[in-house]
C-alpha cells in the first residue's frame, strides 16, 4: 500500500525530472553556442553584445522545432499518467 505523502512526493520527482529533461536540451545547445561565439569573440576582438543573442537564439527555436513534437509527447503522457491517478487518490489509495 502506498502513502500519500510518498505519491505526492514521486509526482513531484518525476515533475521536476520532467522539467530538467525537457529544458536541458535547450539551455544546454544554448549554453554551447556561448561558448563557440564568445571564443570566436575573443579570437577576434569582436566586442559585439548582440552578437551572442542570434546564435542561442536560432538553437534554442531549432531544438525546439525538432524535438518538440518528443517534448510535447513526454509532457501529454506524464499528465495522462495524473489523471490516471485519480481514480486511486479518490479511493483513498
Amino acid at each position: 500500500m502506498v502513502s500519500i505523502d510518498s505519491l505526492v512526493l514521486q509526482i513531484a520527482r518525476q515533475a521536476l525530472l520532467l522539467v530538467v529533461l525537457i529544458s536541458g536540451i535547450p539551455i544546454v545547445l544554448s549554453m554551447m553556442a556561448g561558448v563557440i561565439v564568445s571564443v570566436f569573440q575573443a579570437a577576434t576582438q569582436i566586442q559585439e553584445q548582440t552578437l551572442t543573442f542570434v546564435p542561442k537564439m536560432i538553437m534554442v527555436f531549432g531544438s525546439l522545432a525538432i524535438g518538440g513534437y518528443w517534448m510535447i509527447a513526454q509532457l501529454v503522457r506524464y499528465t495522462e499518467g495524473l489523471f490516471n491517478l485519480i481514480p486511486d487518490i479518490s479511493r483513498g489509495l
